[in-house]
């Protein structure tokens, strides 16, 4: 029995110093860029204006960041404060931005670090802010909960990012950056 356990152990500490450092990143990314980066890019568009200088124009967005605050203002974005509007600002940005320089792998564990914060301040924005009311729960018998469930996938995937960076087919490494 001594010899199986062994031969266990040997074998997947192989395939751990072998696949690890770079298959797990790599895999992040690449999962990240199939499902995510689209979603965050069409949400991002949806939140600025027309033409060129558009990114300026986050009129739209004020109902998606701030939609309880922006229902108060009688949908006038005038009626924002300066504040209100660096975040939506930042926030609509950042939906374009750190998506990019996760698939790109540039900053990677920064970026990823960063859409953690965004997963988090969005799902809470849907619950608080939208009152959605089917975002599932954990340890349930259905796994498809829009806000819970996939969101949880979200943050693990970013997290093995943030602890084990972009891996090798990256900016980061190629720049000799971080490893």
């Amino acid at each position: 029995m001594n010899a199986l356990i062994s031969l266990h152990n040997s074998f997947f500490r192989k395939l751990e110093s072998t696949l690890g450092p770079w298959l797990l990143p790599t895999l992040a990314r690449f999962t990240f860029a199939a499902t995510l980066l689209i979603y965050f890019w069409n949400s991002a568009s949806l939140k600025i204006g027309d033409g060129l200088f558009g990114i300026f124009d986050i009129s739209n967005a004020y109902g998606q960041i701030y939609p309880r605050a922006f229902e108060a203002a009688g949908y006038d974005s005038d009626a924002m404060s300066t504040f209100q509007w660096l975040v939506t600002l930042t926030g609509t940005w950042a939906e374009f931005i750190l998506p990019l320089l996760i698939v790109i792998g540039l900053l990677t564990r920064l970026a990823a670090l960063g859409m953690i914060g965004f997963t988090i301040l969005q799902s809470l924005t849907d619950i608080y802010g939208h009152m959605a009311t089917e975002y599932g729960t954990w340890f349930d018998r259905a796994p498809d909960g829009t806000i819970m469930d996939q969101r949880l996938f979200w943050i693990t995937i970013l997290m093995i990012l943030v602890i084990r960076g972009a891996g090798p087919l990256s900016l980061d490494r190629l720049l000799g950056r971080v490893t």
